[in-house]
């Protein structure tokens, strides 16, 4: 009989799991760039990054998946302390959505759930159709397994260890503590636990004065998950796992003191234990965060002093990208752009630095930009390998062609880089054989630069913004380089001609031209992606 009921447990626990899954994956496709905007706000104040992290839990279904998020954005360097603590407090009042879900009694309703979710996944012509969809039967799944866990427990009514180890965690809150921080970390996830116990509610097992302890420890439990993905990170996002835990661990232990009024207060909500459990679960959560959102600011002290220390920078690092923000693919793609964006800067100052080499001849920039050259070669893999990661998660059509495009623009910043070490070969080349340029070479090699520079940069600021004019700005600037770049050379074959420089140095110059109107090709392809049809198509000489 035991085994038989594990199993049925298990089996009702990995429905309840993955229809959970699959409505966090159809709300997050339809939430899509309302993720970014919710995140983007998180700069103004603490209060709204509460709020944030209630929406972002209550769409993706878990306090756990929020924390190991901005666990991730903290390593990235997006989100500092003081934003991660009100977020995280948000991701549990959020988390409670799930439990108040369950307690509503849609039994009834779930076959028909199933069928018309999965009507709408199989035939369903319309993409939003199909998100629908896959909504509607995720909905359909969680109860089917809620369902399945509570037919799975009935059997434990004849079993009197199990009612006596109820009737203990009335008379000891500290082990109902315990068993719901040891189920939670084990399971990993709290709106599986907390719907495991609204299922023994439903059989009538467990009274709200056994599992208001085990609810909060279920709280603490869930720390684990951020502190696991907090291994291998950086200093600061260790901090914001670790506030996590002591922000439960304070609920929990405030709690406990006054848990007798907080049973008189949930009894006088509901009748239903089930509905029972789900309000305490949000009264818990809620009433934490108006306790110790003033003290926010303590939080950030108390971790910095229990972990001391600063962090190591490596310019090769992911910076903006991290391997926890993939949970929220339509984040990770906005953090893509702005990685790519940082290689850009990395490349344009090096052309810079290979420029002001070859017109001053020093030799400490060359060096320093076959350095930071192999930054943008390690940011080049890096990146690409991630976008691999988000183009082989849920996200929407229109995010999975702006990854399909990036994989180009990653390409196209790491050509820029490779002609500024062109450029700085050019910049040795000059200075080992002593060739110096005319004042009139100098002069055409500084303004076609200028005109390159500003298209690059007005290409990053397109891509940075999708913003169209400067699309066509770059278009501009790159018909300006094309005119330059011929009219230079002719004048270059001239001074030949008329013995005004030697061969290795029209050699070089003429070299250092091709190199920069390259430059602004890639400059092109990139600023391209925004809106291709801004283009100018006319072909290149």
């Amino acid at each position: 009989m035991v085994f038989n009921m594990v199993i049925n447990l298990f089996a009702g626990l990995a429905i309840f799991l993955y229809g959970m899954k699959v409505m966090s994956d159809a709300l997050q496709k339809a939430a899509g760039n309302r993720m970014k905007r919710l995140l983007e706000i998180l700069t103004r104040n603490r209060v709204l990054a509460v709020l944030v992290g209630t929406v972002i839990t209550a769409i993706i279904q878990s306090s756990s998946a929020t924390t190991v998020m901005v666990v991730g954005l903290v390593n990235a360097g997006i989100m500092n302390l003081s934003q991660a603590v009100g977020v995280i407090m948000g991701a549990n009042i959020g988390t409670t959505m799930t439990a108040q879900l369950i307690a509503f009694k849609f039994d009834n309703i779930v076959p028909f759930a199933l069928i018309i979710g999965d009507v709408f996944v199989l035939f369903g012509r319309k993409k939003t159709h199909r998100q629908l969809g896959e909504l509607i039967l995720g909905f359909g799944l969680l109860f089917m397994g809620m369902n399945y866990m509570s037919d799975a427990m009935k059997p434990l009514r004849e079993i009197p260890q199990f009612t006596q180890f109820m009737v203990d965690l009335q008379h000891n809150p500290i082990l109902g503590v315990f068993a719901g921080f040891l189920l939670t970390a084990v399971v990993q996830s709290s709106s599986a636990t907390i719907g495991i116990l609204q299922a023994l509610a439903s059989q009538g097992l467990v009274p709200i004065e056994a599992a208001l302890p085990i609810l909060f420890g279920d709280n603490i439990g869930t720390c684990v998950t951020a502190l696991l993905a907090s291994i291998g990170t950086n200093l600061t996002a260790k901090r914001a796992a670790l506030m996590h835990l002591i922000f439960n661990i304070i609920g929990t232990f405030i709690f406990l003191i006054i848990l007798g009024p907080v049973v008189g207060i949930i009894k006088f909500t509901s009748i239903d234990t089930v509905r029972q459990i789900a309000n305490a679960h949000t009264l818990f959560n809620l009433v934490n965060t108006i306790i110790q959102l003033p003290f926010a600011g303590f939080l950030v002290v108390i971790v910095t002093k229990i972990l001391p220390g600063k962090e190591e920078s490596d310019p090769s690092k992911l910076v903006y990208l991290d391997e926890r923000i993939l949970e929220t693919p339509s984040v990770a793609v906005v953090q893509i752009i702005k990685e790519i964006l940082r290689m850009a800067d990395i490349a344009r100052t090096n052309v810079k630095k290979s420029i002001d080499a070859i017109l001053s001849g020093d030799e400490k920039l060359i060096e320093e930009v076959y350095t930071d050259e192999k930054t943008i070669n390690a940011l080049e893999r890096k990146i690409t390998e991630y976008l691999l990661a988000v183009s082989s998660k849920p996200i929407s059509e229109d995010q999975s062609n702006r990854v399909a495009a990036l994989f180009n623009t990653v390409h196209d910043v790491e050509r820029i880089g490779d002609h500024a070490e062109n450029l700085v070969e050019l910049a040795q080349f000059k200075i080992d054989n002593k060739i110096v340029f005319s004042d009139t070479a100098i002069k055409e090699v500084k303004e076609i630069y200028s005109i390159v520079d500003r298209a690059i940069e007005a290409a990053l600021e397109a891509l940075k913004n999708d913003d169209e004019e400067k699309v066509k700005e770059v278009d501009k600037y790159e018909d300006m380089v094309d005119e330059l770049r011929d009219s230079f050379r002719e004048s270059h074959i001239r001074r030949l001609n008329n013995n005004q420089c030697n061969i290795n140095a029209g050699v070089v110059f003429l070299d250092i031209i091709t190199n920069l109107e390259r430059i602004s090709d890639h400059g092109i392809n990139i600023a391209g992606i925004v809106n291709p049809s801004a283009i100018n198509q006319k072909p290149k000489k």
